[in-house]
């Protein structure tokens, strides 16, 4: 599971400025919760930018086994595949949260990585920095214990780590969701957060929110 590197959301943030000041056409497009954004299979011909909410990435296999690869917010990108190619979403996408999405056609986004090389370069970043994101998952998904692998997703939910805001607080986020993104079964998933709340790791408000204590917390 890949979510979106908190050392890039300065470069997310200038995507924004550059959206809007390069006169890209887009539209918004506002999506609440639940709502699929698109789906596995369907034509890729759009690339689109999150500015408020959350977004799920997920695949299901062919015999209906469902896998999240990634959760992003603010200020991420997703369907970029279409600019490489891809003629069909290769997995689908699904609000989370109440979101607001930017799409861009993929035709107007080319123009724009052209055009606008300082946003090509960030854009560039932005990418390989995910793409080694879901290399430090597979790694972790192949060697760490499922008490590491939550434990490790709940921290980069939260995106911990960041400087001017060292706790966050998560709406929303299913256990079933957690446990689909680490590749486990709920009631691990339940077991584990049980504990980490009883360690002081976590504290849970009417099972709807997480927040994590950056206090208690070491990344090492």
């Amino acid at each position: 599971m890949a979510t979106a590197p908190n050392r890039l959301q300065s470069i997310a943030f200038d995507a924004q400025v550059f959206l809007d000041s390069a006169g890209v056409a887009r539209k918004v497009v506002q999506y609440q919760i639940k709502k699929t954004i698109f789906g596995q299979g369907d034509p890729a011909k759009s690339v689109m930018y999150i500015q408020k909410g959350r977004v799920k990435l997920s695949v299901v296999n062919a015999t209906g086994k469902e896998a999240v690869v990634a959760v992003l917010g603010p200020g991420d990108f997703f369907g970029e595949g279409c600019l490489a190619g891809q003629s069909i979403r290769i997995g689908t996408a699904t609000a989370i949260a109440a979101s607001t999405v930017l799409v861009i056609e993929k035709k107007e986004m080319n123009r724009v990585l052209h055009q606008e090389h300082e946003l090509s370069d960030r854009f560039i970043s932005y990418i390989l920095s995910r793409n080694i994101r879901v290399e430090e998952d597979l790694v972790d998904q192949l060697f760490n214990s499922t008490e590491k692998r939550l434990a490790r997703t709940l921290l980069m939910l939260a995106r911990y780590g960041k400087e001017d805001q060292p706790q966050k607080v998560l709406a929303k986020v299913s256990q079933q969701t957690l446990a689909e993104m680490i590749g486990t079964t709920r009631s691990r998933v339940n077991l584990f957060m049980n504990k980490f709340k009883r360690l002081g790791f976590i504290d849970t408000n009417g099972g709807l929110t997480l927040e994590c204590c950056s206090s208690r917390l070491n990344c090492s």
